[in-house]
């Protein structure tokens, strides 16, 4: 293990979707085993951890990102933070039943969670289009709109209960099947699905047009 001087360290890594993989021994490797290689100097351990589980958080945060560039930084921040929580639990020994992927998931809906409401508090939207105007008109006002119903959206998901948000992300983005959203949350699958179903009814609700139940 290496002393506190270390703990300073970062790994250097980029979050890019449909990267190339290496031919790594990590393959296969549980995540705790990948976490304590890195913790001991190996570099691609976390590599290999960023490439296994980076298309399930990036499908996340996307949720929540404005831009394709506030995901990735999201999805970054969300591994970093991860790997400090790793790091500080397996250099207690906790290792038994240690869990990295739920890790990421709960990291990731909240640095995303975070970052939404800090957008919507300080009134950013997206109205890059709009700088059309003047030549394409209805081409703006479509941007416009798009852009205030996909903010309505991730409002109205940021709202939902923790559960029920976490639930809906993994299932509608990330695809899992109920099994897995059990599974990665500690839950029983048929929490998951009643979570899902009352989140779905919420959203319906909180996005119905004024006037319509």
């Amino acid at each position: 293990m290496p002393d506190d001087g270390d703990r300073t360290r970062r790994p250097s890594f980029r979050v890019l979707p449909g990267g190339a993989a290496r031919a790594s021994p990590g393959e296969g490797t549980p995540d705790d085993a990948l976490l304590a290689a890195f913790l001991v100097g190996d570099d691609d351990a976390f590599g290999d951890l960023v490439r296994r589980h980076e298309r399930l958080v990036l499908s996340i945060v996307r949720r929540y990102a404005r831009t394709p560039e506030d995901a990735r930084d999201l999805a970054q921040r969300t591994f970093l933070r991860a790997l400090e929580a790793a790091r500080r639990t397996l250099r207690r020994g906790e290792r038994e039943g240690f869990a990295f992927r739920r890790w990421l998931v709960r990291i990731a809906v909240n640095l995303a969670k975070n970052h939404l409401r800090d957008e919507l508090r300080l009134g950013r939207t997206s109205l890059e289009a709009l700088g059309q105007s003047e030549a394409h008109p209805a081409v703006a006002v479509e941007a416009l709109e798009e852009a205030e119903r996909a903010a309505a959206v991730r409002a109205a998901v940021v709202r939902l209960p923790r559960r029920m948000r976490e639930v809906l992300t993994l299932r509608v983005d990330a695809e899992l099947p109920f099994a897995e959203i059990a599974d990665t949350l500690g839950i029983s699958e048929n929490a998951a699905r009643v979570s899902f179903h009352h989140a779905t009814r919420k959203l319906r609700a909180a996005l119905a047009p004024e006037g319509q139940p």
